[in-house]
């Protein structure tokens, strides 16, 4: 009888059962009732009449696919247009536009290191840049989480040698902001890139939502790369690389999640384009995601809860284990309102929390029904 070579996936579901660690998909309807605190539409624009409006105007003119990769056929006007908009609109000289955030990651890590040399990265950096690093070839080193001075200490000991500095802008867990003017002067002084994945600042931190590195005064430097996400404010899809130009220009020859990649489809980038043309012109968008989040936080604390400071628009409640983490999801769920569920091994720190999206279009009703319903079930 022949050995099924697959067999080792049931031990495998059986360990996940025994650590209550198993994901579920959970397709949702189009007109789901729950109230959205789970998702990371920060400005509630994925079904702005604009955006989705645009999304459509664009696949009916150029297709519903871009047909191609971005070097061959994939590159469409539109394309070309939300880079020259995403560069000035962020302030840096150049853009490009890559299938998803996680694959900016990877193309910006590997394009832009060479084995032999140094790579420095946050330990609550996101999963995205852990397997950017392991694929550049670089030495890889870890260092303490928001802690400039670790980061000193390393590149010290390897001066001289290729070095580059990679962190999360905001990090997607505890909604708390890098160090960035401190990460920048560092990795100035040394001689060091600096990396910053900033999906969870752009349209949310800085003058009208240009982003965390805006906020910190470091966007457009010499030695500074953005990667973003197209999906959490401009609720499209898709991501981006900004940088020098000389840096793009690089990566559209180096980068193979961009070179051998289809190019994102034109629905998307149509989205994304009007997304950001609305942000432009509505910059209390940025500031209203802020104010959400302060207020769910200042009310969830006053509560007796634990929750982190956001500094942008993540919210983390912490919980007292991973069963409880669970199971305070699922009883919101259960009451009609979506939150995010983190627990180990996806958050570094073992502590288990439920995450809240702030986002700017919740109205003062759905604020309060989220925090009533929160409190109740940990109350429970």
């Amino acid at each position: 009888m022949e050995q099924d070579p697959f067999d080792w996936t049931g031990e495998a579901a059986r360990a996940r059962e025994t650590s209550g660690l198993v994901r579920t998909l959970r397709p949702r309807p189009a007109d789901s009732p729950l109230l959205d605190l789970a998702s990371n539409d920060y400005l509630g624009l994925a079904r702005h009449p604009v955006t989705t409006g645009a999304a459509a105007e664009a696949a009916r003119r150029w297709g519903a696919g871009a047909t191609g990769s971005r070097l061959v056929t994939g590159s469409t006007e539109l394309h070309a247009e939300l880079e020259a908009e995403l560069a000035a609109f962020c302030g840096f000289e150049a853009a490009l536009v890559l299938s998803s955030g996680y694959a900016a990651n990877l193309a910006a890590l590997t394009a832009l290191t060479a084995r032999g040399s140094l790579l420095v990265s946050d330990a609550g950096n996101h999963a995205s840049i852990v397997d950017g690093c392991r694929l550049s070839r670089a030495e890889t080193v870890v260092v303490p989480h928001a802690e400039p001075e670790a980061v000193r200490k390393t590149l010290e000991a390897e001066r001289g040698r290729r070095a580059l500095v990679v962190s999360d802008g905001v990090f997607s867990v505890d909604g708390d902001a890098a160090p960035l003017g401190e990460l920048a002067g560092v990795c100035r002084n040394l001689g060091a890139a600096l990396v910053v994945d900033d999906a969870h600042g752009f349209g949310v931190l800085g003058a009208g939502g240009r982003g965390a590195l805006d906020a910190a005064g470091v966007a457009g430097a010499p030695g500074v790369v953005a990667t973003l996400t197209l999906s959490k404010s401009l609720g499209s899809q898709g991501g981006a690389i900004l940088g020098p130009a000389r840096v793009v220009d690089h990566l559209v020859n180096a980068a193979r999640t961009f070179i051998f990649d289809t190019g994102l489809a034109p629905a998307a980038v149509g989205g994304a384009l009007a997304s950001l043309r609305l942000l432009r012109a509505e910059p209390a968008l940025a500031a209203r995601a802020r104010e959400v989040a302060r207020t769910l936080h200042g009310r969830l604390t006053a509560e007796g809860l634990t929750a982190v400071r956001p500094d942008a628009a993540v919210v983390s409640v912490q919980a007292p284990s991973p069963e409880a983490a669970f199971r305070w999801a699922a009883d919101c769920r259960a009451a009609g309102v979506s939150v995010g569920c983190f627990r180990p091994p996806s958050v570094p720190d073992g502590i288990s929390r439920i995450r809240l999206t702030a986002r700017a279009d919740l109205t003062e009703r759905q604020i309060d029904t989220a925090v009533r319903t929160i409190v109740s079930v940990a109350a429970q």
